[in-house]
């Protein structure tokens, strides 16, 4: 059976002295992790591995040498071999490094210690960048979550082995003890002022975060706020949702307890990241809406662009009360629907003209809520367009629940010329007789609502396609809104300029194959891909509108049922 040894490529240079590592024995494969160097006492070795184990709860273990000297001086290889017996946990890899030779030998003592089997073919040795392997997040296949399977695969070892052995990397070079240690930090550790400076300066500023949301719910969960019309309202505003959303997010990132998963972490970075991002943009929309005083000039149009909505309103209804496109309407119907219509439209004109010296005030204060980010000045915009078209929304309902109510009724009278009814207990259709009354007064309100039904349709029709027009226009401003608060922007990050971080997997690459030498590989990690990177730390968000299928939003459509924002995509429909 083919042995598996995982070499650090940081301790090819490495002096003579001891691998520190961890085997698997259920892979027959051993992970190197360090090289101890000449000279050291055992048992101050002994007790740097306890010590090592008791704080990364790993098996770790001396599990072979390391020289640097020539093969043939038969002096150091009998210092290495008895070696074996002082550390006698497994087997034990004897390493060579020959000067003018490129690679190295090795030799596998088994663990009785009484032959040495030179079985260089037996052996594949796999190079690995061990700060690369450190710092990355093995990703499986089949999306299940890290630790999860029951069979762990050996790369997941691997990586697990050397992401928990922190501690061994604490040390340098130029840290004192009782003996040096070679491994990816020897040369000095990795570390900035900026970071260390911000990771104190987060700790005062996550406390003052915390203390402000905990005002914030306790305010939300006042007896007032939570009566039914303020409760209803605020679910129905896209800015009390977003704020809540943006409230949630702030309670995750100022959380001062430090993350020690890495589905955890990520999620912090991309709300962070997403969070300064938002502010951004809305810092630059709102610099701009006052630089250029786009403010007054919105307000100056807001009046005379509501009084043409009207005007066109007002020409579309008088053409429904006609003849429109040559059809025959019920005459009285029409009259009645178009002057109720008409009367709605006055009294919003009125009302906007009431409310016409205090746009402009109005805009500017809603203008500065562009400091809390862009997302809350979209949220503000698309709760602007829905108290500007509601009357239009009025009218969707008007004509859906009259709709609405013609076609269960013509459903209903339907079965009862075949001699069905409804049971509501058993939500079945069920057979019933009826008398000669019941049929007579059935077909006699039948007919009238079959006559009645084309007139309702077209104002449904009608005024429906128009709240779909201006829900559509919301669309725009909720897509932007869920971009920039599910992109995973810090993942994204991570993956262009340090794509090593987030492995989909590992490639091997054939360094040296030699009939006399073991078979040299090295191993390189490959990056998840963009839209798995989408998928894994996508960043969980809210939504207003119903997540149907086309099919179910046809069928709403067609038997008259309201969509947004009465019907969620939480509520039950029989």
């Amino acid at each position: 059976m083919v042995l598996k040894i995982f070499f650090p490529q940081c301790c090819v240079q490495a002096e003579s002295g001891l691998l520190i590592g961890r085997w698997l024995p259920k892979h027959n494969s051993a992970v190197v992790l360090a090289v101890i160097h000449f000279p050291f006492i055992p048992c101050q070795v002994k007790q740097y591995l306890c010590q090592l184990q008791n704080l990364i709860k790993l098996e770790l273990a001396i599990v072979g040498s390391w020289s640097k000297a020539v093969k043939g001086q038969e002096k150091q290889d009998n210092f290495m071999e008895d070696l074996c017996t002082i550390f006698p946990q497994g087997d034990w890899l004897q390493m060579y490094s020959e000067k003018g030779k490129r690679g190295f030998d090795c030799r596998v003592i088994p663990r009785n210690g009484t032959k040495t089997m030179n079985n260089d073919k037996n052996v594949v040795i796999i190079h690995y960048d061990q700060r690369k392997v450190m710092l990355s997040q093995l990703h499986p296949a089949d999306g299940l979550v890290l630790g999860s399977q029951k069979n762990v695969s050996e790369l997941t070892m691997v990586f697990q082995t050397v992401s928990q052995s922190k501690e061994l990397f604490h040390s340098d070079k130029y840290d004192e003890g009782p003996f040096k240690v070679t491994h990816w930090q020897s040369e000095g550790r990795e570390a900035s002022i900026i970071i260390e400076l911000c990771k104190q300066a987060s700790v005062p500023v996550c406390f003052m975060i915390n203390c402000f949301l905990t005002v914030w719910f306790w305010m939300c969960k006042s007896r007032i706020l939570n009566l039914w019309p303020a409760r209803f309202v605020s679910s129905k505003l896209s800015t009390c949702v977003q704020l809540s959303h943006r409230a949630e997010q702030l309670q995750i990132m100022s959380n001062p307890r430090k993350t020690s998963e890495h589905l955890e972490f990520m999620r912090k970075g991309n709300i962070f990241l997403s969070f300064l991002i938002d502010l951004a943009l809305g810092l630059l929309l709102i610099s701009w809406l006052y630089r250029e005083n786009c403010i007054a000039r919105l307000a100056d149009m807001l009046v005379p662009a509501a009084d043409r909505v009207a005007e066109e309103l007002q020409q579309l209804l008088q053409w429904l009360m006609g003849a429109p496109a040559g059809l025959k309407m019920n005459r009285a119907l029409d009259q009645v629907l178009g002057k109720f219509f008409l009367y709605h439209i006055h009294l919003w004109i009125s009302y906007i003209h009431l409310m016409s010296p205090f746009i402009g005030m109005i805009l500017w204060y809603l203008g500065l809520s562009a400091c809390l980010g862009l997302t809350i000045a979209l949220s503000v915009f698309s709760d602007i367009v829905a108290l500007l078209t509601f009357h239009i929304y009025c009218f969707y309902v008007y004509g859906a629940r009259l709709y609405c109510l013609k076609i269960y009724g013509l459903s209903s009278l339907w079965r009862l010329f075949r001699g069905k009814k409804w049971n509501v207990l058993r939500q079945r259709v069920d057979s019933c007789s009826y008398d000669l009354d019941q049929l007579f007064i059935g077909t006699l309100l039948f007919t009238i609502l079959l006559f009645l039904l084309p007139t309702t349709v077209l104002y449904y029709l009608v005024f429906t396609l128009l709240r779909l027009l201006v829900v559509l226009f919301q669309g725009l401003f909720h897509l932007c809104m869920d971009l920039i608060n599910s992109i995973p922007l810090f993942a994204m990050g991570m993956r262009i300029f340090r794509p090593y971080r987030l492995a989909a997997g590992v490639k091997f690459r054939i360094l040296q194959n030699d009939k006399e030498r073991p078979l040299h590989l090295l191993m390189e990690i490959n990056p998840l891909t963009f839209s798995a990177v989408l998928k894994w730390y996508r960043i969980p968000t809210y939504s207003c509108y119903p997540k149907d299928s086309w099919g179910a939003l046809c069928k709403k459509l067609f038997i008259g049922e309201l969509i947004y924002p009465w019907k969620t995509k939480h509520t039950k429909t029989d």
